[in-house]
């Protein structure tokens, strides 16, 4: 493949590795973020999903691009919809990061923009991740710095996937047309409940780090104490039930079957983020 690759939410959790391992590939990068500034040495454009103005210039002379959309936004069909739009205006592949257990019911908001863009006529391929590894270090955080992660988990377990396997994962269907037309999930090689979850970072950084299970109103009202609003925190809490239910222990094969190697493990990812985990 040539020309140029546009990466949204090109300086978050996922993007910015990307927009890394594309370059290391010799790929031609737009990277694109809100501030519109560079990343990792790939030239930067201005994007906003609340601004459509701003998208014509993003996908102008890009032939492929990945669209996710960044953590914090629960209006997902109508913020995602406008922008596959105009990709396959531009007749741009999409390589779209969606959510592990999307395609359980066609009236899921992520299922309804994979729809879309199957439906589009541009060339896709469709990435379903589980559970970050990295929302230790960033949502997480300041309850591992106390010792104790409460979340509306239960007992339930999950494969969690480091985003540098996203990440390479989205490289390898960005660049091939082996992957197009088909939706991968990806996970982490093992799943774990978030009791020994807490085990492994406990380990990882020499202090004692324990899992609370909590109910949705407590998660709720604890978010909204941490100044998240409560409908953001709503949201939050609907996407533990999964979890709760069982849903988010898959383990799949497919990030070695894109990137081509195994996903890292949570123990992996807790040494390599010890520095941030401990901070």
């Amino acid at each position: 493949m040539s020309g140029t690759i546009l990466v949204l939410g090109a300086t978050g959790t996922v993007g910015r590795p990307l927009v890394r391992a594309l370059l290391a590939k010799g790929e031609t990068v737009k990277a694109a973020s809100r501030a519109g500034q560079p990343v990792e040495g790939a030239p930067g454009v201005a994007f906003d999903f609340a601004d459509p103005a701003t998208f014509e210039a993003a996908f102008d002379g890009v032939d492929r691009a990945y669209v996710l959309l960044p953590g914090g936004n629960i209006a997902i069909t109508e913020l995602l919809l406008p922008v596959i739009r105009v990709a396959a205006a531009h007749r741009v592949k999409v390589v779209f990061q969606s959510v592990m257990g999307a395609d359980a019911d066609d009236a899921i908001p992520y299922r309804q923009v994979e729809i879309a863009l199957e439906r589009s006529g541009t060339p896709f391929v469709i990435l379903r991740p589980n559970w970050f590894a990295d929302n230790f270090h960033s949502f997480w955080k300041a309850g591992i710095a106390a010792g104790r992660i409460a979340l509306p988990a239960g007992e339930g377990r999950s494969s969690f996937i480091d985003a540098r396997d996203i990440a390479d994962s989205a490289a390898a269907a960005l660049t091939t047309d082996r992957f197009d037309g088909q939706a991968f999930t990806l996970t982490g090689p093992e799943a774990f409940g978030y009791a020994e979850a807490a085990q492994v970072l406990g380990a990882a950084i020499g202090r004692a780090v324990r899992y609370e299970a909590i109910s949705d109103d407590v998660f709720v009202a604890m978010l909204a104490g941490a100044g998240v609003p409560e409908t953001y925190g709503r949201f939050l809490a609907t996407i533990f039930h999964p979890v709760r239910e069982g849903w988010t222990a898959a383990v799949t094969g497919d990030v070695a079957t894109l990137a081509g190697h195994a996903p890292r493990s949570l123990a992996t990812y807790a040494v390599d983020h010890r520095a941030a985990l401990a901070d």
